[in-house]
């Protein structure tokens, strides 16, 4: 088990390391492939020649580009310093650089943000996770019943609706009809946890729904394939209950493909809802990486992407280790 995760941590740090080298040639070569000068995306056009030399020296844009890439890499978890002379700028760990627009570490930014998805993901999580499985499960066992029709009806319903359409909806008849609930985007908990759970239920509704529908398909697909295996047909003759053939033989196996999938969402969300905090005003890392992008903030965007490379490789490491957990065979392999 030891050498398992010994090899799973090793293939983490080589992913993050690939990511790290692809996103800044992405964010600080191709523009200077483009013809375009980093100096003036921070300074600004109107800025004069002394100024933009004096802001690349300080920068380390006239340094060679492996130069760049070290100093970007062994920032992060040491800090930098940006110097041009004697103006020198402590940049503490973890240093992701400065805004473009406003000047400020992408760090201070980031960390304001990263509590409004977390908490945005993980209650939405939970609630597709259960609701979803629970729901695939009982359709795997009524097959061809009416609740295994409705069941997929509204599962299909929920991944073609997308979540600016029911988040719109929600909003419309819950905050601005019937006024049951209130939407914050301060979500610091300074107005009280009623406030930043009624500003967060709709949001992980309109998450769950869209997700739960499609774990519910995949629950109800990789359940009926297990449920036709030997092994279950033998449970079964060996007299056992069927709720322990279903718990402990059936839904223990269907597991691994949805812990798969379960991962790969689960850390993609954590790089920022996009749609969702879009549409609910709430100002997570999916709401400072468009607003980034719209102002060409290259560093604010190169924060958000790491942030959510590290999630999913985060995630996926946690799912190797639950497949170790749930199926003995990945231990002995």
């Amino acid at each position: 088990m030891l050498a398992y995760l010994i090899r799973r941590l090793t293939a983490v740090l080589l992913m993050v390391l690939v990511v790290l080298l692809t996103t800044f040639s992405i964010f600080f070569l191709l523009p200077k492939w483009a013809g375009q000068d980093t100096a003036v995306l921070f300074a600004g056009k109107a800025t004069g020649a002394e100024q933009l030399e004096g802001i690349r020296q300080k920068l380390g844009l006239d340094e060679p580009v492996l130069v760049q890439f070290w100093d970007f890499v062994k920032g992060i978890p040491l800090g930098r310093d940006y110097a041009n002379g004697d103006d020198v700028t402590r940049c503490d760990a973890p240093c992701f650089g400065y805004s473009f627009r406003t000047e400020e570490p992408v760090w201070d930014t980031l960390k304001e943000a990263l509590p409004v998805t977390g908490a945005l993901a993980a209650g939405a999580c939970v609630m597709w996770l259960f609701g979803g499985v629970a729901i695939g499960v009982l359709s795997a066992l009524r097959r061809g019943s009416i609740w295994d029709r409705s069941a997929m009806i509204g599962a299909l319903s929920g991944v073609s609706m997308p979540i600016f359409f029911t988040g719109m909806v929600m909003m419309g008849v819950f905050v601005h009809e019937l006024g049951w609930l209130k939407i914050d985007d301060d979500l610091s908990g300074a107005d009280g946890i009623d406030i930043w759970f009624q500003s967060l239920i709709l949001p992980w509704i309109a998450l769950a729904f869209l997700y739960a529908a499609m774990y519910a398909r995949l629950t109800r697909a990789t359940m009926l394939e297990v449920l036709g295996e030997d092994y279950i047909r033998t449970a079964r003759a060996k007299g056992l209950g069927e709720p322990v053939v279903i718990r402990r033989h059936a839904l223990r196996s269907a597991m691994t493909p949805i812990l798969t999938v379960f991962g790969l969402d689960l850390g993609a969300l954590m790089g920022g809802a996009v749609l969702t905090e879009q549409t609910f005003g709430l100002k997570g890392l999916g709401f400072e990486a468009v607003d980034a992008i719209s102002n060409k903030d290259l560093p604010v965007i190169l924060g958000v992407t790491l942030i959510a490379a590290l999630a999913i490789a985060v995630a996926n490491l946690v799912v190797d280790i639950m497949y170790a957990v749930i199926d003995p065979r990945v231990r002995l392999s």
